[in-house]
């Protein structure tokens, strides 16, 4: 009898002691016992993107795309999750408003002096009735995630919901002020995620095409979609004029990183070093309508025609995208991420234990491992599929888990 109670316990503590180690060293995937918060996700897609409220998204999901719908999925693991529509290839201003109104439900507002200096009408459409979430505020905050371009947007919307407009208080009355630009709502926003974004542009815009081939008949119509329709607005209220490396550093020097809120991103790279030296796609890895453009800009080093200096650093890329320009915004408090981790996740590391002993800081832009693919990769892949859901799953459970 005694040895059988001896067994028992034993066993019973062994089992305690089981559990409190699993307990603390479970990984984040749909992980809803190490869960602090459980914001909504919202997320902003770049240039030429498209969202919830446009109805090629219902055929084939932005968030998902060859992989099939990511959002899906993350309610399937209890996350709150939406999809914004904005301007495919607005200015990160006009697409900031437009994310503002769908996320409160409002008439979307470009701004007094905005749109006087544009050259565009000031309001826009009316998300009264279908508003992307049904609340929003500093007891129920959201968590930002922005692909490519959609990273410059959602940085621009934090920094106006902290910040608001010195311009459009002093163009505008108080009484017919959006709230947007009055700012003092910082503490509405949990977490900035971006995706292979370019913070600080891109040299697509700048290296010259030496390519004696002729574009392929998919090259020509990606750059037809990417190319905005000018409808008489300034020619720096576009997307790709804020794309261009110096409009981009002038950004970078106005926006400020919210000292209350997270802020993570994920850099992409599809190239590897050639035996001359240059960056050249990975074929396996690089979706065909890009490795053009990754050719060009990984071959190329020094002054470019409009007389900008690229290092060797800038070669790397996604394809559209130098790997460098999307780990931080320059002028903005960095760091790398503490904890290892690869995203296979055959060897995950990122556990409720480690992540409490990192003591992740907010206020810092945390440049995550460079994830190896193309431009679209963390979309899900356009002709290359990438399974991300488990990617995903296992940052919102960081993010919620913090």
């Amino acid at each position: 009898m005694k040895i059988r109670n001896f067994l028992v316990l034993i066993i019973t503590g062994s089992f305690l002691v089981f559990s409190a180690w699993a307990s603390s060293n479970k990984t984040f995937l749909n992980d809803k016992s190490s869960w602090n918060t459980n914001y909504t996700y919202v997320f902003v897609h770049g240039l030429s993107g498209w969202g919830h409220y446009d109805s090629l998204n219902n055929i084939f999901p932005y968030w998902g795309l060859k992989n099939g719908s990511l959002l899906k999925e993350l309610r399937k693991a209890g996350f709150e999750v939406c999809d914004a529509s904005v301007a495919p290839q607005g200015s990160a201003w006009d697409r900031a408003c437009e994310l503002y109104a769908q996320l409160t439900g409002t008439v979307t507002d470009y701004g007094e002096e905005h749109s006087r200096r544009c050259g565009h009408p000031r309001y826009g459409r009316d998300f009264s009735k279908e508003p992307l979430i049904s609340q929003w505020d500093a007891e129920h905050k959201i968590n930002l995630i922005g692909h490519s371009f959609g990273g410059v947007t959602v940085r621009l919307l934090a920094h106006l919901m902290a910040e608001g407009s010195k311009e459009e208080q002093e163009a505008t009355d108080k009484e017919n002020l959006s709230p947007l630009f009055a700012g003092g709502k910082a503490d509405w926003i949990y977490s900035v995620t971006t995706l292979a974004s370019p913070h600080n542009g891109t040299s697509a815009y700048h290296v010259p095409d030496t390519d004696p081939k002729p574009k392929s008949s998919m090259e020509k119509s990606m750059d037809k979609i990417n190319a905005p329709e000018k409808d008489g607005r300034a020619d720096y209220d576009y997307a790709d004029y804020d794309m261009h490396i110096p409009n981009a550093d002038i950004i970078n020097q106005k926006l400020k990183t919210l000292e209350n809120a997270y802020y993570f991103s994920y850099p992409c790279s599809a190239t590897k070093l050639s035996e001359n030296g240059t960056q050249e796609p990975i074929e396996e890895l690089m979706e065909k309508m890009f490795r053009r453009s990754s050719r060009r800009i990984g071959a190329f080093e020094g002054t470019t025609p409009d007389e900008i200096e690229l290092s060797k650093e800038w070669q790397e890329n996604d394809g559209l995208v130098n790997t460098i320009s999307a780990k931080f915004p320059s002028h903005a408090p960095n760091a790398e991420f503490p904890i290892s981790f690869d995203y296979k996740f055959e060897k995950l590391k990122i556990t409720k234990a480690v992540l409490d002993s990192a003591k992740l800081e907010k206020g810092i832009w945390y440049v995550m491992p460079v994830f190896k693919g193309a431009h679209m990769a963390l979309q899900g892949g356009f002709g290359i599929k990438t399974d991300i859901n488990r990617f995903y799953l296992n940052h919102l459970n960081m993010i919620n888990s913090i």
